[in-house]
Formats: C-alpha cells, sequence, structure tokens
C-alpha cells in the first residue's frame, strides 16, 4: 500500500527510524501497529533530515488487512500526532517501489525577506533581513540544470553513495511579496544537498557571490564547499513524481 503524507518536521529528527528519538518513520509504524495489530516497517520515497517538511511524501508498506482504503486514512489519522497526517492511501502491486520507482522529487526552500522576523512563519521559513536579488539568485540557478557532480554541495556523504551525480530538471527563484522561494525538481538528492544551494543562493542574493563564482563551487566536486547550510526550517519536500498514475499501479 501507498500512503501520501503530509508533515511538519519541526519537532522530529527526521523522517527514517532513529532509536531513542522522535522520528516521523516511527509515529507512522506506530500508527499502523495501533490500526492492524501488525508490526510493518515503512518506506519513504525521500528520507526527509531533521526538521523539514513535507506537504506531499510518499510511503509504502506491506500488510495483510483488508481495511478498505477510506478506513485507513480515518483510522491511521487518528492514531498520528496533529504534526502528521495521511491524505490519500492507494493499494499498488507488490513489485512497486516508492523510492526506486520515483522519476523526480521537488523541493521548496521558502525565505522570509524582510526587515521583521514573523512568528507566524519562523516553522517554515528562514528569515533574511537583507533585501535579496532574485535576478541574481536565477542567474546562479541557471548552472544547475542538467546533470553534474554536485559534491560541493553535499554534507555528511554516506559510505553507500556510490556516486554524487545527479540530475536537475528544473532550478529557479521566485518573489511573491515578502517570501521568496527556491523551488528545485531533480532525480534525487545528495544529503544536504538543497539546503547547500540555499545557502549559496542567499548569498548571491545579498551580493556577497557572484554566479561565476557559484559555478565555480559547483565545478570544483569537494564535499562541503558550498554552503552555509541554510536552516532546516525554510525546507519542504513538495511532491514527488512517478512515471505512472496511482490506478495505473493498483493490483
Amino acid at each position: 500500500m501507498v500512503l501520501i503524507m503530509e508533515y511538519d518536521g519541526t519537532k522530529y529528527n527526521g523522517f527514517q527510524l532513529q532509536a531513542e528519538q522522535p522520528t516521523v518513520q516511527g509515529e507512522i509504524e506506530s500508527a499502523l501497529r495501533k490500526l492492524t495489530g501488525e508490526k510493518i516497517r515503512v518506506l519513504a520515497a525521500s528520507r526527509t533530515d531533521t526538521g523539514v517538511h513535507a506537504r506531499e511524501q510518499v510511503v509504502s508498506f506491506r500488510t495483510t488487512s483488508s481495511l478498505p482504503e477510506p478506513k485507513f486514512v480515518s483510522g491511521l489519522n487518528h492514531y498520528l500526532p496533529e504534526d502528521i497526517a495521511v491524505k490519500d492511501v492507494y493499494r499498488v502491486r507488490d513489485t512497486f517501489n516508492v523510492r526506486r520507482g520515483a522519476a523526480s522529487r521537488e523541493y521548496h526552500y521558502l525565505i522570509l525577506n524582510r526587515a521583521a522576523r514573523s512568528p507566524l512563519r519562523h516553522r517554515f521559513a528562514h528569515h533574511v533581513p537583507g533585501r535579496l536579488d532574485v535576478a541574481a539568485m536565477n542567474e546562479a540557478c541557471r548552472c544547475l540544470i542538467g546533470e553534474h557532480d554536485f559534491a560541493s554541495f553535499a554534507t555528511a556523504l554516506e559510505g553507500k553513495t556510490k556516486s554524487t551525480m545527479r540530475r536537475v530538471y528544473q532550478a529557479d527563484v521566485t518573489r511573491d511579496g515578502d517570501l521568496v522561494t527556491f523551488r528545485i525538481v531533480a532525480s534525487s538528492f545528495l544529503p544536504h544537498q538543497v539546503r547547500n544551494m540555499a545557502g549559496a543562493l542567499i548569498r548571491a542574493g545579498l551580493g556577497k557571490m557572484t554566479a561565476d563564482e557559484f559555478r565555480s563551487i559547483l565545478e570544483a566536486g569537494k564535499p562541503g564547499l558550498a554552503g552555509p547550510t541554510a536552516p532546516a526550517c525554510g525546507l519542504c519536500l513538495m511532491r514527488v513524481n512517478y512515471p505512472h498514475s496511482w490506478e495505473e499501479l493498483r493490483n
């Protein structure tokens, strides 16, 4: 089965299960156990980091339960905490893998760009008081599109990371009043890649880095070279894209 999830990641140590730490995966598996009576392990399409949010995370699991899909939605939401919710449930064929089957992931990084901080937005947007030049940020963004070695934008690379090559399909920065949004769509991402990109783009927007300097960081391919790493609060997984519809992936 597949769950379409939404969550506020503020108080969680990321999605992935960790011993004695609150995680999104831990809460989902606890809710599934209470609903079905089964000990179930779930898999996420994108393992969001500590403090990162999701508007449309995709999670899969196997179960022997015959509960109808609407009962899974209402039942899981009954047991889940208020900052995690199931939006939709789909039964899909057993061969489907939410991670390997994904064509791309889309993340947004939100920046509150005004002099005063916002008590209402601080959980979901990074406050930058200096005026950001969106045109300069977009000039830097253009070099991200295509297939590149993004090692310079990664931190805490795991030993199992076979390659730091990734393909970026779209990358741009827009402004709506005092809210600046960095949007990026890619095949997948390295650890902290989007937050390091956001940190470097903020420097470009503040006039502290040129587009050529930004490109040089990308081309260097040296882990940890970019940054500073932007805070997790501004990052949100917006959607995971698949080549087939959920109806096509049903049993």
